[in-house]
């Protein structure tokens, strides 16, 4: 190595010439100890030092340096090898021989190499010792130094909206902390006034004054104030209370995307305990996208390895990884439909999914009632937990990658199939009397209802009017085979390739159609149809993209793709188009309220039941409306609250959506 090579045999020979002990060979006693050394046995090492040097520190010190400082650093593979410049003769004073020698060891910065001495010393009886000193550590320590070890963290990545709006954010707050040593006499009543401001417990301060690596001169943080919070004159105030500004996780749309963007915590023993590549401390994604984008988020820790002198001041750089900060990633959504979204939804318990129609770009996924993710970083009290926790409502459940009997939007498959396999006719004339109607004698007391009494019924009135009856009698029409074969065209019973996990959307519960009144409920989306909304949505778009149907993506890098190409005609996508238009356009048709002047919107509004049994007349009802712009489509909207039962059924959810397509009127004007 750099014009050195290891040649014991010449320090042997050269041991030899000068007349050393017959009882060990300095050569044996060298090589015994370097061996020591690289295998770490701290105590042989101990025991082969000089009295001199043993006189001066005791072995516990001796081999708890050692061990702190290797094991502080991560060393490992460590080599000393023995060093010989052909260009000098080696040298000897009396008693004394010197040997240079060279260290290589990794560490969780980097390698680190350095060159030093080593001497040995003869003792009265002819023993060769090792005379030990702080540099055989590292060249650079002195008595009093200290070797330290500095994690610099990388940079969480960012997560930004289409158009660069933050969603999860690195932004500087005020952390207020204690500095042991400058609480007064009053300690106690300083802790309970902060406490008090805080809104946390003393216990808490408490434990955290008590942590292992707190002492009197270091600032030891309590709580990241609230992002609306920017006064800590109050804090100050107190006597060894303080603050500094720090950076930390911040989600500026809070419970409006909280299912989405998730949320970062400090690891958990339990986490540590899986994850190797994470040390106590870092923070990690616990849920939505902050979890699912984890890798690409964290980035690399990088590690500074370091000399202090006895003031604590930078002395010398051993090793340095500069950190490899998270990857920033842009989404395909839109912050302010986002929020709009949400207000819109009030507290209700609901969800919605705007999806760009022409390229399956995903604008806003939206899970109501949620939490605000903030104060998963900043501080959540019991108090708050507790109410989440026990909200009827489940703010915590992710309403959008959840699935639901999707009612009466489940009709343009149907009508889709039907006219595909051409048992569909849309002049073709139902004649249909009454409100209810029941194929014959087997099905016994069960009965399919519609809310419209029209007797002559085509493809354009049963779209206007959601006329379950006429898409009951359709689908027996096809056939359970015929009708199963060509809805699980539409995706069913597949995985959807997403960020989140969607599960697949189900026709039946074991791939069959048990009876004639089974398919004429699933016809119109009940019996056990169960669809998640955003596959809901992407069933929409081949009606917007002549017949074929998309993929969605939710990374703004992602190209568009076609899940199914030419899924239906373009015959039929059109005509599917403008029935749904019809809906929204005609005086009577069942989404006439979202009707804007001026503009043309299609759309398909349902009420699903939720019954515990066929026999439930009191079950619940869930509100659905999917709906889009026509002339220069701009979003596919799906929107569904559940209980609308006694507050308008689908009607309560229409208004809602019929606000969203203003306000996305208003922003295009």
């Amino acid at each position: 190595m750099k014009g050195y090579r290891t040649i014991i045999l010449i320090v042997m020979v050269f041991l030899l010439a000068v007349g050393c002990s017959k009882k060990e060979e300095p050569s044996e006693v060298l090589n015994g100890y370097i061996s020591n050394w690289e295998n770490r046995d701290f105590h042989a090492m101990y025991e082969q030092l000089s009295e001199e040097v043993k006189s001066k520190i005791t072995e516990e010190a001796f081999i708890e340096r050692y061990d702190a400082i290797y094991d502080g650093i991560g060393a490992e593979n460590l080599q000393i090898t023995l060093r010989v410049d052909t260009e000098e003769e080696l040298k000897s004073e009396g008693d004394l021989i010197t040997i240079p020698y060279s260290v290589e060891m990794d560490t969780t910065a980097g390698s680190i190499e350095y060159s030093h001495r080593v001497t040995l010393e003869q003792d009265d009886e002819g023993a060769w010792l090792v005379k030990w000193n702080s540099s055989q550590i590292f060249p650079q320590l002195s008595k009093g130094d200290k070797v330290k070890v500095k994690t610099i963290e990388a940079e969480r990545g960012e997560l930004t909206d289409k158009n660069g709006t933050g969603l999860a954010i690195n932004e500087e707050a005020n952390v207020i902390g204690v500095i042991p040593g400058m609480l007064e006499e009053d300690a106690d009543q300083t802790k309970e006034k902060l406490a008090e401001l805080l809104g946390v417990s003393v216990e808490e301060i408490d434990k955290a004054l008590d942590a292992s690596w707190v002492t009197p001169e270091v600032f030891v943080p309590i709580k990241t104030l609230p992002m609306e919070e920017d006064d800590i004159e109050a804090y100050e105030e107190l006597p060894g209370v303080s603050s500094r500004v720090e950076k930390v996780r911040t989600y500026p749309l809070g419970a409006s995307a909280a299912h989405l963007t998730g949320y970062v915590r400090e690891i958990s023993a339990e986490q540590l305990e899986e994850l190797d590549e994470y040390t106590a401390g870092d923070v990690i994604g616990n849920a939505g996208l902050e979890k699912i984008f984890e890798e690409k988020l964290r980035g690399e820790n990088g590690t500074h390895i370091y000399i202090s002198n006895a003031d604590g001041d930078l002395k010398e750089t051993l090793a340095k990884k500069e950190p490899v900060d998270g990857e920033d990633i842009q989404l395909t959504i839109d912050a302010a439909l986002q929020q709009e979204i949400y207000e819109q939804f009030e507290g209700d318990a609901g969800t919605s999914v705007a999806l760009d129609p022409n390229t399956g770009a995903v604008l806003s996924l939206v899970s109501s009632p949620a939490y605000n993710p903030n104060a998963f970083v900043r501080g959540l009290s019991g108090e708050q937990w507790e109410k989440w926790s026990e909200d009827p409502d489940e703010p915590f459940l992710n309403r959008f990658t959840s699935r639901y009997a999707p009612g009466s939007v489940f009709k343009t498959i149907t009508a889709s199939i039907g006219l595909e396999t051409g048992v569909t006719n849309p002049e073709k004339v139902r004649q249909i009397n009454g409100l209810h109607w029941t194929k014959d004698d087997s099905w016994g007391d069960y009965y399919v209802t519609r809310v419209h009494d029209k007797a002559n019924v085509n493809l354009r009135d049963a779209f206007v009017h959601s006329d379950n009856i006429y898409f009951a009698q359709e689908a027996l029409e096809m056939g359970k085979d015929t009708f199963l074969e060509e809805a699980a065209g539409f995706g069913f019973g597949e995985e959807i390739p997403f960020p989140f996990v969607i599960p697949a959307s189900n026709l039946t519960n074991n791939g069959e159609i048990d009876s004639e009144a089974q398919l004429a409920d699933t016809a119109y989306g009940q019996g056990q149809v169960m669809m998640s909304p955003l596959h809901l949505a992407l069933t929409y778009t081949p009606y917007l993209n002549e017949g074929n149907m998309l993929y969605p993506s939710l990374v703004e890098e992602d190209e568009p793709e076609v899940w199914k190409e030419n899924l239906i005609g373009k015959e039929t996508a059109n005509l599917v188009k403008e029935n749904l238009i019809q809906v929204v356009e005609s005086p009577e048709g069942t989404a006439h309220t979202t009707y804007i002047p001026g503009t043309v919107i299609g759309g398909k509004s349902g009420t699903a039941e939720i019954k515990q049994s066929k026999e439930d007349d009191n079950g619940n009802e869930n509100g659905w409306f999917v709906g889009f712009e026509e002339t220069d489509p701009e979003i596919l909207l799906v929107m569904m609250v559940e209980d609308v039962k006694d507050r308008g059924g689908s009607g309560y959810v229409i208004s809602k959506a019929k606000n969203i397509f203003e306000y996305i009127q208003q922003g295009s004007n």
